[in-house]
This record gives C-alpha cells, structure tokens and sequence, in this order.
C-alpha cells in the first residue's frame, strides 16, 4: 500500500541491457518513488506479457512504458508499433529511454505515438535526473489511465 502523498506506479522496462536495467531500478529507489518495475528483455518479451494478460491473473497493468529503441529481435519501434495496435491496452504512454539521438528515430517515434523521448544517460547521475523528469511529469502531473488520484 502507498504511503500518503505517495503514488504507487507500476512501470514496464523493456530493456535489454541487464546494468541500464539496474540503473533505472536503482535510480527509482534511491529517489524513493514508489513503483513496481516489471521488465521485459525484449520487444517479444513485452508483447507475450500483454497477450498473457486475460489469462495471468498476476498481471499488472503498467501505468507507463519506458522502452529502449535498440534491442535484439524486435527493436522498440517495431514493439511500438505493435503495441499502438493492441486496442486493449494503448492507452498506455510509452515513453522511448535509449541511446540515440537520431532526428529520424525521434521523428518515427512521434510517429509511432510514443509519448516521450529521452536520450539514455550512462552514468548514475544522468539516471536520476531521468527518473526525476519521469517522476514530475508521468508520476506527479499527468493524469494516467485507469489511476483515480
């Protein structure tokens, strides 16, 4: 149960890279955020976790997305672009979190309906400015799906 003045948030990471992995994680607590990070090492990884939803009555439906773009097999745009049609659930805001800064990897994923893109930082400070923006905007401002506070 959240504390008062705190917001539980449950936040999917799919990353594959296992030190960003610990590196957003540890950010989170080091901030005190109160979240649930489930990862998924993959794009498929990520979308087998949606299709296993109506069946799995352990899931948890994220309140926000943070996804990189590279990953081996399906990368994070074409695991946008899927997602963007699973009706279901994309209402979700996905926030892009990777290593480009590429005007045409910004521009697709616009496109692709991403709700954010922010270049990965590489160490533990740029990681904790990060969570910081997340935490203001996504956590504390917006109004996510299905959230009553």
């Amino acid at each position: 149960m959240a504390e008062a003045g705190k917001i539980n948030t449950t936040i999917l990471l799919v990353e594959d890279n296992p030190g960003d992995q610990k590196l957003f994680s540890k950010s989170l607590q080091m901030k005190e955020i109160d979240s649930q990070v489930v990862t998924a090492d993959t794009g498929e990884e990520a979308v087998e976790y949606f299709k296993a939803a109506n069946e799995d009555k352990n899931f948890i439906r994220p309140d926000l997305i943070i996804l990189d773009l590279n990953m081996p097999g399906m990368g994070g745009k074409a695991f946008l672009k899927h997602f963007k049609n699973m009706e279901e659930f994309n209402d979700i805001p996905v926030v892009v979190l990777t290593t480009s800064d590429s005007d045409i990897d910004i521009v697709e994923s616009y496109k692709l309906q991403a709700a954010g893109y922010i270049k990965k930082p590489v160490s533990l400070k740029g990681f904790l400015e990060v969570i910081s923006t997340l935490e203001k905007y996504w956590i504390g401002t917006c109004k996510l799906p299905g959230r009553d506070s």
